[in-house]
């Protein structure tokens, strides 16, 4: 069976055993938008980005906003009312005309619904206007439930945003205090793809300030993320503090170590990844958004 995966994502499937069970999981993919994941898409709040810098690195951030400022416009044209701030490290990246690759991520913690929404971008006056090729919807499993119990005013004063070329030390903790992370990767044509991982918090491991590892478990077998860094190591990830709206933004590169050792340290692990930090932005009070967990 022929289906759309590219050569990274069939070489992971391939050496998971899994390739009966992705080509039955394309079946779920679409090119259109369909009215359940219009109407899911007008009620958040939040949504994560992957994008490529001028450099060719693979970012990941999130845009915030009341509920509609995702809105869709046709089945293939989705409009975002926000734009990334000018310590974004996509701010620079979205500010042309476009089209830029880019991988969204919708994400209602409070339910454990997730819908990803890849294609192309361009600027628009009031934000960002997606030209949708890819929309999905994944399983709810490792999704920390959490809902929003403030908001903030834009424009607020905060913290001047921090870069350096590796961890502190606070903020190996947050690392290691996260049940939540989202990754941006790429293809090896340039397409981008952002994605949640989740699990207790430890399950995201600080090996060092400039190195670190999470399990890969079991999902829907289509190995996206795997297939891109396959081909291509550059990623991004966006470690949210959901209590004070701090977003820690890494970029660096990523390797899958498919040695069974590696994958025992975690409980249902099939393997472990490994990110090299090259870069890191740590953005103070950068959410509108305050998040508490909950529980049902």
């Amino acid at each position: 069976m022929t289906v759309g995966y590219h050569p990274g994502e069939r070489a992971v499937q391939r050496r998971a055993n899994a390739l009966d069970r992705a080509d039955h999981a394309w079946r779920a993919i679409r090119d259109r938008v369909p009215r359940v994941a219009a109407d899911f898409l007008a009620e958040r709040r939040m949504l994560v980005l992957g994008a490529r810098d001028a450099e060719g690195r693979v970012w990941a951030s999130q845009l915030t906003g009341p509920p509609g400022f995702v809105a869709t416009l046709d089945e293939t044209t989705v409009a975002v009312r926000a734009r990334p701030a000018p310590d974004d490290p996509l701010a620079e990246a979205l500010a042309g005309p476009g089209p830029v690759p880019l991988g969204t991520l919708a994400i209602e913690p409070a339910t454990r619904r997730r819908m990803r929404l890849n294609g192309s971008a361009r600027r628009t006056d009031a934000g960002l206007l997606l030209r949708v090729e890819q929309v999905y919807a994944n399983c709810p499993r490792h999704i920390a439930r959490r809902e929003v119990t403030r908001e903030l005013p834009g424009g607020r004063p905060r913290p001047a945003p921090a870069r350096t070329p590796a961890l502190t030390p606070a903020q190996e903790r947050l690392i290691e205090a996260a049940d939540t992370f989202f990754v941006a990767s790429s293809d090896a044509e340039g397409a981008v793809d952002a994605s949640h991982r989740g699990g207790a918090p430890g399950f995201l491991r600080a090996l060092a300030p400039d190195r670190l590892c999470w399990p890969d478990y079991r999902g829907n077998s289509m190995y996206m993320t795997l297939g891109n860094l396959e081909r291509r190591p550059a990623a991004g990830l966006l470690v949210p503090d959901w209590s004070r709206g701090t977003l820690l933004h890494l970029v660096g590169r990523a390797e899958v170590d498919w040695s069974p050792e590696r994958a025992a340290a975690f409980a249902g692990a099939e393997r472990v990844v490994d990110f090299h930090v090259e870069e890191v932005l740590e953005r103070p009070a950068a959410s509108d958004l305050r998040w508490a967990p909950t529980t049902g």
